[in-house]
């Protein structure tokens, strides 16, 4: 496995396990059956589990991006020491902007996402600067 598959891997499964922590939220708030169904006036989420939501959000909107942006890498066979770096740093700045979400560290959260931008636009120079014209 390359490193840019094996930190693809790690960012799919860390944003399928994002949503855990805000819905044993909702239960919590809310109730079983108000979590699992269509209440007219939902309670509100706890603010830290309502940043986590979307936080989440905002990794899933990112993996759309990210994700082709590996697999052409990966495709292409265009992996290198760069690309390998900017997958991890990637993966590392996508803990660190939920975690800030989540914990309401502005600037942390606004730096760990533009250091994933960062990353994203390495890999895709990567693909343009190898593409045939």
């Amino acid at each position: 496995m390359t490193t840019e598959i094996y930190y693809l891997t790690l960012v799919t499964f860390f944003t399928t396990i994002l949503w855990v922590p805000y819905i044993l939220n909702t239960i919590m708030v809310r109730g079983l059956m108000d979590a699992v169904g269509y209440p007219e006036n939902p309670k509100p989420l706890s603010p830290w589990a309502a940043r986590l939501k979307k936080a989440h959000y905002n990794a899933v909107e990112n993996l759309v991006i990210f994700a082709p942006l590996v697999l052409a890498i990966q495709l292409l066979s265009l992996g290198n020491s760069m690309t390998a770096v900017a997958v991890s740093v990637y993966f590392w700045a996508r803990v660190v902007h939920a975690l800030a979400y989540t914990f309401a560290i502005p600037w942390v959260r606004t730096l760990a996402f533009a250091a994933g931008f960062v990353c994203q636009v390495l890999l895709a120079y990567r693909l343009f600067h190898h593409l045939p014209v």
